[in-house]
């Protein structure tokens, strides 16, 4: 870290106030570790998906060719592991949305595909991975809520199939071997690049390329929120290990 000692829970708090309120554009990056206090586990943890056992591996299942060649069984794990239709959002997600409000901070870059950020009030939210709110037809592009792919698990092949041309229901979430989308990818850079001060939330920073965007940052204050260490701990100007949600419910705006 660039603060010589490490400070206690306190201080750290004052110094994450004192950032925040000279702050003018403030943009947040998150990641999973948003919404485990919500109750949605994170990938990489020791209790997240990653370390969970299934008849395959996670990262295959969640891929583009998983999708459309085993199609069920991809619907089984997402279904349940990554819909979130009943979660609501935390401490975190309505502080961020509170600064918003209060004109502090400009955007929400998240890696998140829960939709929560938008459920506490947030209105500038760039999801770089998708949302499960938002599923289409791969045929007709009809739009599909999240609750009709939950339904879906009643149906006779327990595939969400369009009520219009009968093509097969896919959600709009970036998976393994799909792209990032472009537009979000450039509104992204350009609100990191003009920001004062980033600060990056609940992720591990090694998923690229999203993880990328935080190098676009040339402000005043780096500041990281995170559970365990990352590969940017020794750049920021303040690092809090701890729970986001507690962290930010200190924040005044």
């Amino acid at each position: 870290m660039k603060n010589d000692e490490a400070l206690d829970f306190d201080s750290q708090i004052k110094q994450l106030q004192e950032i925040i309120d000279k702050s003018k554009n403030i943009v947040f990056f998150g990641g999973a570790g948003v919404s485990t206090e919500s109750g949605i586990p994170d990938f990489r943890s020791v209790d997240g998906l990653y370390s969970q056992q299934w008849k395959y591996p996670p990262e295959t299942i969640i891929s583009h060719s998983f999708f459309y060649e085993n199609t069920k069984e991809f619907y089984r794990f997402y279904r349940e592991k990554l819909l979130s239709t009943d979660i609501q959002p935390n401490a975190a997600h309505y502080k961020l949305a509170e600064l918003e409000q209060c004109g502090k901070l400009k955007a929400i870059i998240t890696q998140n595909i829960d939709g929560l950020h938008q459920k506490a009030g947030s209105k500038e939210v760039y999801e770089i991975h998708g949302s499960t709110l938002r599923n289409y037809c791969t045929k007709c592009h009809a739009f599909y809520d999240d609750k009709f792919i939950k339904e879906s698990e009643n149906s006779p092949d327990k595939l969400p199939v369009c009520t219009k041309c009968g093509g097969l229901v896919k959600p709009d979430v970036v998976l393994y071997e799909e792209n990032l989308d472009d537009n979000l990818i450039e509104k992204s850079v350009k609100a990191i690049s003009e920001a004062d001060t980033l600060i990056i939330g609940g992720t591990s920073l090694v998923v690229y390329p999203a993880a990328g965007l935080v190098r676009y940052f040339a402000g005043d204050n780096l500041v990281l929120l995170n559970k365990s260490s990352t590969q940017m701990d020794s750049n920021a100007d303040l690092v809090i290990h701890d729970a986001i949600g507690k962290v930010l419910s200190k924040i005044k705006c």
